[in-house]
Formats: C-alpha cells, sequence, structure tokens
C-alpha cells in the first residue's frame, strides 16, 4: 500500500446551509491526508462567492492547506464528474440526504447519480460538522469479493489516518448459501452446521487480507470480524446503524442497469438510507 491512497480530494461547494461544514471536513481531510483540496461550484465565477468560499477555509490555508478553486457552468452532475476526471481527483466528497423518499430514490439525487457514474471514490456526509467529531468506529464489508481487498486495506488507512479505534469487519452472508428449511430438530441442527461453516470459511478469509495490511496502519485498532446472515447492502447498512458506526466503507457499486434502480440490491439499498457517512471504494 501506498503512503498517500487519496493524492488529490473534490469537493462540490453548492452555497446552503451547510457550506461551512461540507468545506471544514472537506479542507480537515485533505490535511490528515496531505491531498490536495479541489473545490467545485457549478455556477458562474464572482469575487463574491470567491470570496465567501477563501473566508471560510481561510484557518485551514494557514495551516498550508493546498487548494485548487474551480468555477464552471453546466449540469451538476456533469461538471462534477468532468472537473473531478481533469483534476484527477481520487476521492470526491458529497453532501447527501440520510433518507430518500420513493419519488427521489426513483428520480435520484445529484449524490446518487454521481456516485453510480463516478470513477473515483466518493465519500457520502450526513451530517458535517464545523466542530471535528472523532471517528471512533469503523465498519467495512467483507463480500468475497476481489475489490474487497483494497476495500479492507483503504480502511485501515482512513482508520489510522484518523486515529480511529476500532473496525469491524462485516461478512454478509445470503440465506441462500444456509438454504435449509427448518421445520424440525435435525434441520435446525444441519442449519446451525452449516453457519457454523460459512462463518469459519468467511472468518479464515478475511483473516488472510488482514494479514496483509501493514503493521503501522493494524497496531493502535481493535479488529471484529462480524458474520450476518441476511441480503447484502441491507443487512450491513443497518448493522453500521445498530452499532452507531461513524463511517461505513463499502465496494464500489457495479455499473447499474434500469432494473436494479427498480429491484435495488447491495449498496442500493445504503444509497436509499444512508445509516452514517459512507466511504465507497472505486
Amino acid at each position: 500500500m501506498t503512503n498517500k491512497i487519496f493524492k488529490t480530494i473534490g469537493i462540490g461547494v453548492a452555497f446552503s446551509p451547510n457550506l461551512k461544514a461540507n468545506l471544514y471536513e472537506a479542507a480537515r481531510l485533505s490535511l490528515f491526508f496531505e491531498s490536495k483540496l479541489v473545490l467545485i461550484h457549478v455556477g458562474q465565477e464572482s469575487d463574491e462567492k470567491k470570496q465567501q468560499i477563501l473566508d471560510i477555509i481561510k484557518p485551514f490555508v494557514k495551516d498550508n492547506l493546498n487548494y485548487d478553486l474551480v468555477f464552471k457552468t453546466g449540469n451538476p452532475v456533469d461538471v462534477i464528474l468532468s472537473v473531478s476526471e481533469e483534476k484527477k481527483v481520487d476521492l470526491l466528497i458529497l453532501g447527501a440526504l440520510q433518507k430518500e423518499n420513493f419519488v427521489q430514490y426513483y428520480l435520484g439525487t445529484i449524490a446518487r447519480k454521481i456516485t453510480r457514474q463516478a470513477n473515483c471514490s466518493i465519500l457520502l456526509l450526513i451530517k458535517p460538522s464545523v466542530v471535528r467529531i472523532p471517528c471512533k468506529h469503523v465498519v467495512v464489508n467483507g463480500l468475497d469479493d476481489p475489490k474487497t481487498k483494497q476495500t479492507i486495506a483503504t480502511a485501515y488507512y482512513m482508520s489510522h489516518k484518523l486515529q480511529s479505534k476500532k473496525i469491524t469487519i462485516v461478512e454478509e452472508i445470503t440465506k441462500q448459501e444456509v438454504a435449509v428449511s427448518v421445520d424440525d430438530d435435525v434441520s435446525l441442527r444441519k442449519s446451525a452446521i452449516i453457519k457454523a461453516r460459512l462463518k469459519m470459511r468467511e472468518d479464515s478469509r478475511v483473516k488472510r487480507i488482514i494479514s496483509e495490511i501493514p503493521e503501522e496502519y493494524k497496531s493502535q485498532i481493535v479488529t471484529k470480524t462480524q458474520s450476518i446472515f441476511g441480503k447484502r447492502g441491507y443487512s450491513i447498512g443497518h448493522y453500521a446503524q445498530f452499532v452507531r458506526a461513524d463511517l461505513l466503507v463499502m465496494n464500489a457499486p457495479s455499473k447499474t442497469s434500469f432494473w436494479d434502480r427498480i429491484f435495488p440490491h447491495d449498496i442500493e439499498y445504503i444509497l436509499s438510507e444512508l445509516p452514517t457517512d459512507v466511504l465507497i471504494i472505486q
């Protein structure tokens, strides 16, 4: 793993009530990760807008924040995606609604559309704060997937940089993998044995991934593994909410089709009802 995973961080700058909190979160992360910060405003440039942004980030500029301010008119999704590509953004920060109603889900918010199309990692913030709130507990998916190794490695890197104390790696096991109809003591025992074997298999796979993480990223962090039987995406989202995780780290979704939007799966459940701040690793 390289010393810098996120060399350039981008954020969409909207003049909303959360402007200061969003910029503070982005600037803090840029300093934590020693990254360049690209501030993207969709709209015409003006001295007033520019001064308002510079006044907010002034405390961080004093700490040597490296930043670039971009103004560009056009469709918000297209502008943010194109500037992110042009500036080689590794991590794009977006403000997001914690819960969407059906109309918002079906039509898609700007954050959802960008999340689906972006080629970089995405951090969805649901409760940005001017005053830093410590990130104490990180939950990360442990899916049996080629992307998972990098996702877990990034979760440890984030935890190390943010001085988190705990990581829980959640192994979601679908009900189809157990596939036993429980209607008597024999089938109940059979189901329990299958679940125990699946849990051992998943724990062993995750431990191999953890063993390859640099010691400097693991030394101060308590690691827990948790097997959950249920619907992927839906289960881990509820788990993160139940344990009051400060950050949920997930694999990036595959490019979705029209039918995926009607019958959601995996990360789509999380996008429709964000349990906490969510980091999606591309």
